[in-house]
C-alpha cells in the first residue's frame, strides 16, 4: 500500500513540475535533469493539454500572464463592507458589471462614467473592480490606467498622444480579449483623445480585425459634482434620507450639467453625443459618519486598534461644507489614513 501511495505522489509531483515548466520558465532552474527522466520514463503530457487545464480554473490570454477571474461575489462583498455612502453608486455599478460579463457577446464595450467629489470612492471602486476581475489588479496585462495631465499634458502633442493611445488599446485587446481601460481625470481629457477610442466603444463587429466588445472603459471625474451634491443637499433640507435618492432624480440633471459644463471634454466629444456611455455613476457626498467608516477601515488596514473617539477625532480634522452646516466632507475619505498619524501617542 505504502509503495502505492508513493507512487502516486511522486507522479503528481511529476506532473505539477512539468505543468510549472511550461507556464513559468523560471520553476525549471535547476530541475532539468528531472524534467529529462520524467520524459524518458513516459510519463510526460501535451503541455498544451495540461495548460488547458490549468487556464480552466481561470481564463489565460496568450502570454498565460493575465488571469481573468470575474469574481463578482468578490467584488459584491466589497462595495458592500468597504464603500461607505454610495448606495447608488454600488447598486449601478454591480449590475452593469455582472449583467455585462453575464453576456455571451456583448453588442459593445461597457462604458461606465463615475462622477462626484474628489475623495467619494471613484478610484478606489475602480481599483476595487480591477482586483476582483483580474488575478493582479492593476498590475496585470490587461488593465490599463491613464491619467489625463500625467499621460497626456502636453496638448501640442496631441497627435502623437492619439496615435499611442489608439495603438496601445488595441494592443492590450489583441492581448487580452476582456480588457480594462480606466481614464482618471477624465474631464480633462482633449476631446479629440475621446473621440479617437470612440470605435472601440460603438456597436462594431471588428475594427481592423480587432473585436473590442468584451472590453470595459472607465472615466473618472470630478465634474457633475455640484449637481449631485444640490440633490443631496435638497434631501437633507427635507429630512429625507439619502438612500431615497434614486437614479431619477440624478442621471438627466447629471447629463444636462456634462453637456453645458464649459471646458469639458464630454461635452464636445460623440461619446455623449452618440449615447456611447452606458451609465453615468454618482457618487454622493460624504457626511461625518461615513468619513468615521473610512477611518475605522483605516486603522485596521494599518493594524491599528482604535475607539469610537479616536474615530471622532480623525473625522473632525476633515473639512465640512457648507460651513455654517458642516454636513459633507470636501475631501471625502481621501487623507483619512494619513490624518491617523497626528492622533497616534
Amino acid at each position: 500500500m505504502k509503495r502505492h501511495l508513493d507512487t502516486m505522489h511522486t507522479l503528481s509531483r511529476q506532473y505539477w513540475q512539468y505543468l510549472a515548466c511550461g507556464l513559468w520558465q523560471a520553476s525549471c532552474k535547476g530541475e532539468e535533469n528531472e524534467q529529462a527522466d520524467m520524459d524518458q520514463e513516459g510519463w510526460s503530457l501535451p503541455l498544451e493539454m495540461l495548460s488547458s487545464w490549468y487556464c480552466s480554473f481561470s481564463k489565460c490570454c496568450e502570454t498565460g500572464d493575465c488571469r481573468v477571474t470575474n469574481n463578482i461575489t468578490g467584488l459584491e462583498s466589497d462595495l458592500n463592507r468597504r464603500l461607505h455612502g454610495q448606495h447608488l453608486a454600488r447598486k449601478v455599478i454591480l449590475r452593469a458589471v455582472r449583467g455585462f460579463l453575464q453576456r455571451p457577446q456583448p453588442e459593445k464595450a461597457l462604458a461606465l462614467s463615475f462622477h462626484g467629489w474628489s475623495g467619494t470612492g471613484k478610484n478606489f471602486v475602480a481599483r476595487m473592480i480591477a482586483d476582483h476581475l483580474y488575478r493582479d489588479g492593476l498590475k496585470s496585462e490587461c488593465v490599463k490606467v491613464f491619467i489625463s495631465l500625467f499621460h497626456f499634458p502636453h496638448p501640442v502633442y496631441l497627435d502623437s498622444y492619439k496615435v499611442q493611445l489608439k495603438k496601445q488599446i488595441g494592443e492590450t485587446v489583441k492581448l487580452c480579449e476582456q480588457a480594462l481601460f480606466i481614464f482618471d481625470e477624465a474631464e480633462k481629457l482633449h476631446t479629440d483623445l475621446l473621440d479617437t477610442i470612440k470605435p472601440c466603444m460603438d456597436h462594431y463587429d471588428s475594427i481592423g480585425q480587432v473585436d473590442y466588445r468584451r472590453s470595459i472603459f472607465l472615466f473618472l471625474s470630478n465634474s457633475g459634482g455640484n449637481t449631485i451634491n444640490e440633490v443631496a443637499l435638497d434631501f437633507w433640507r427635507a429630512g429625507r434620507a439619502r438612500e431615497e435618492i434614486t437614479m431619477d432624480y440624478l442621471e438627466q440633471p447629471l447629463r444636462t450639467e456634462l453637456k453645458e459644463a464649459p471646458g469639458t471634454a464630454f461635452a464636445h466629444s460623440h461619446l455623449l453625443e452618440e449615447n456611447l456611455i452606458d451609465f453615468f455613476v454618482p457618487f454622493l457626498p460624504l457626511e461625518f459618519h461615513h468619513v468615521k467608516l473610512c477611518a475605522r477601515d483605516a486603522f485596521v488596514v494599518q493594524g491599528l486598534p482604535y475607539t469610537e473617539t479616536a474615530l471622532d477625532e480623525v473625522a473632525r480634522m476633515m473639512v465640512f461644507v457648507p460651513k455654517d452646516k458642516r454636513l459633507f466632507s470636501a475631501q471625502g475619505c481621501k487623507s483619512v489614513s494619513q490624518r491617523i498619524n497626528y492622533i497616534l501617542p
